[in-house]
């Protein structure tokens, strides 16, 4: 930044910040303890204030301040629209908000974040895929045994086909759905948002990790040319299901760029900011690995035609990226 644009910005924010203060003291105390709490006349400072910070918000993002400052008035002034108007909303009114415009906007927000998320998985899909093509004893060094249920790399065609187009019951597929809400991947996605906060690193490795998992087992199939029945087999909740993770992924990277680079703010406050736009993907995420349950528990055992399997995943994975790009898109792009 230029010492020209450093002084602006020095300026806009003495003349400022204090309004911004007095609105986050006032916005803390309500939540804490309740809007109801607080004396009337500190009650109708807050529209003011709100006023205030939204008129700072449009002049910072005019003029192009840095990130830091927009994204601690962004924060600010969604905390204080919750605590002016949150209120007023039924629990049906608030789901609404969330899925037509909190979730997808914090989506939008991090989306380089996921970016990167998503290129470690990969990553770590097409590592394992080719560690194991080459050396099939690597499997075991990401999958046991009991995990693989047998699909390893000493099972033969037939035992590797049955597991992927065997047709299943109605009870049989239930039962699936049930495992499938506490499997490894739920817990993945959950540990990728929560070790954000130790600088993102362990987020990379466990991306990494998760990839080369998938990839050991992808390379299992491709070994007995069942590649195509496989990813069929896959897609058909995994477009979800890895999204999701990929999310979650980015959410941590999201919380560990707060704790990296908190610009101004102390890196507390930048975690704290950064965690509630974070949280909003996260909560959005743990809906779309419910989606996922059912396409996985129901769909995927009891579809059997391959090409259907597809479809139904390329038509996720089409809904949820243009839910993403397109949900609660103002005109200014917001």
């Amino acid at each position: 930044m230029a010492s020209g644009d450093l002084i602006k910005s020095y300026r806009f924010r003495a003349e400022r910040e204090q309004n911004w203060r007095d609105l986050e003291g006032l916005i803390e105390r309500a939540e804490k303890r309740g809007l109801r709490s607080l004396p009337p006349e500190e009650i109708l400072r807050i529209p003011t204030l709100y006023r205030a910070c939204m008129s700072s918000l449009s002049v910072a993002r005019s003029i192009s301040l840095d990130a830091n400052l927009l994204d601690y008035l962004e924060g600010l002034a969604t905390r204080a629209y919750f605590t002016i108007y949150g209120v007023r909303a039924g629990l049906g009114g608030m789901l609404g908000k969330f899925f037509a415009l909190d979730f997808p906007a914090a989506v939008r927000k991090t989306r380089l974040h996921s970016s990167a998320s998503a290129f470690l998985l990969f990553l770590g899909i097409a590592a394992g895929w080719s560690i194991t093509a080459s050396n099939p004893d690597w499997f075991y060094a990401f999958i046991s045994a009991d995990m693989a249920g047998g699909r390893t790399p000493e099972a033969t065609r037939a035992e590797l086909e049955a597991t992927i187009f065997e047709a299943v019951s109605w009870h049989d597929a239930l039962i699936t759905f049930a495992a499938f809400l506490f499997s490894n991947n739920a817990g993945v996605a959950m540990l990728c948002f929560a070790l954000g906060a130790i600088f993102g690193i362990p987020v990379v490795l466990l991306l990494l990790f998760n990839g080369m998992l998938l990839g050991a087992m992808c390379a299992v199939f491709a070994g007995q040319d069942l590649t195509v029945g496989f990813l069929g087999w896959l897609s058909i909740h995994g477009t979800t299901e890895l999204l999701a993770i990929i999310l979650c992924g980015g959410a941590g990277f999201y919380l560990g760029g707060g704790i990296i680079s908190p610009g101004r703010r102390s890196r507390l406050a930048a975690l704290a900011d950064r965690g509630r736009t974070a949280a909003v993907v996260v909560m959005g995420a743990v809906v779309m690995l419910f989606v996922a349950a059912i396409l996985e528990g129901l769909g995927r055992q009891l579809i059997q035609e391959t090409w259907l399997r597809f479809a139904i995943g390329g038509v996720m994975l089409t809904f949820w990226l243009t839910y993403f790009a397109r949900s609660g898109v103002d005109r200014g792009g917001n």
